[in-house]
């Protein structure tokens, strides 16, 4: 890490923006090259924007190896509101959708399903608090639904679903918000998936979609608001109202940086060497333990417990004066968590892994 004024970001999101990149934004920050203005401040119908978003996709297709049959899209709201959107457009009101939960956020995302279709539960993992992700084989997936739906990272639990689902013909579609650029993701085996920007690229504030354009290539409920309309943001190059530009700059960053690096192989090996050595030593320790079945565990959301409160009250006191901030679980856990984004500069594993042990030894600060 350059500039030692910056400490260790574990947070989960928004999450850790790699130094190349925020350098970059501060330079175009003021004047944009060839706009003459800030990149805050250009219209989202000039040229330069246009070479943005264009630049943008072309990126992220490479990165991801996204075929010419799937639409790329850069839309408002961020995943969350996404539950909505492809319940909205992959659905046809009150028809059958299918879900499996394993965790907060698929757990919304049910919810609401239900709000549009007739969202059915077919696999659940809280009858061990989500410590695991379930088998999925194509019998349990009820083959009139409209599409089958996964989280495919559970930031709050540690998980990932390392396994893809048997869908058999009904459209399977993921939230890879919190893996997606950190880990290699096979985009022909889906048919649609979605993130937030602010876990891999980039602020909070948009969702990427991508899609198989013969899924969204079609006229939808007129009742939809126009704005989670897939076929309309298609149509209209994420351009039908002005989209969030700067979101969509810095995701390009994004984009750019880990191509620049390796590719999202080298981003995923990355991850898993720092997550294999935290969890070889959680493993090993007398004091922090993690809930997780091991082949589902996360490579970007390592979670971690201690034995009371007050030692992990304790250790986030100590991890913060050393210079790790957001290492505390999230509130309906509790706990501890690291996540471990692109941006995390390598350096930070190693050094939680030392105030752990430190900790452990009794080395309190």
């Amino acid at each position: 890490m350059a500039n030692k004024e910056r400490v260790f970001n574990f947070s989960a999101g928004p999450s850790a923006i790699p130094e190349d990149v925020l350098l970059q934004a501060q330079k175009d920050l003021f004047i944009y090259p060839g706009a003459g203005c800030s990149v805050l401040e250009m219209s989202h119908r000039s040229a330069s924007f246009q070479e943005i978003i264009d630049n943008a996709e072309a990126s992220l297709r490479r990165i991801m190896d996204i075929p010419d049959d799937y639409a790329v899209l850069f839309m408002q709201g961020g995943a969350t509101l996404q539950f909505s959107a492809v319940a909205m457009n992959l659905a046809k009101q009150g028809q059958k959708a299918a879900y499996a939960v394993t965790g907060q956020f698929s757990k919304k995302a049910l919810a609401e399903g239900k709000r549009w279709t007739d969202a059915v539960k077919i696999a659940d993992s809280s009858d061990k608090n989500f410590s695991y992700i379930p088998d999925i084989t194509e019998d349990m997936v009820p083959q009139d639904a409209a599409y089958f739906h996964i989280c495919a990272n559970n930031t709050i639990y540690g998980t990932t679903w390392w396994r893809k689902p048997e869908t058999g013909k009904v459209p399977f579609v993921a939230d890879w918000s919190s893996a997606i650029l950190g880990a290699q993701i096979k985009v022909i085996d889906h048919d649609l998936i979605y993130a937030g920007a602010q876990k891999n690229m980039g602020p909070s504030g948009m969702a990427v979609v991508i899609a198989k354009k013969e899924l969204i290539d079609r006229e939808i409920d007129p009742v939809v608001p126009i704005m989670l309309n897939y076929k309309v943001a298609m149509d209209n190059g994420s351009m039908y109202n002005t989209p969030p530009c700067f979101s969509i700059y810095m995701a390009g960053l994004m984009f750019g940086w880990v191509e620049k690096n390796g590719g999202v192989a080298a981003m995923e090996k990355r991850n898993h060497d720092r997550a294999a050595a935290l969890y070889e030593y959680i493993d090993n320790s007398k004091t922090f333990s993690n809930p997780v079945r091991p082949c589902d565990r996360s490579i970007t959301n390592v979670t971690f417990t201690l034995p009371t409160q007050e030692d992990t009250d304790a250790f986030l006191k100590m991890a913060k004066g050393r210079g790790m901030i957001n290492l505390k679980g999230h509130r309906s856990v509790g706990g501890c968590r690291a996540s471990m984004y692109n941006g995390l500069p390598d350096e930070a594993a190693p050094a939680l892994i030392a105030c752990m042990k430190d900790f452990e030894a009794g080395k309190r600060e």
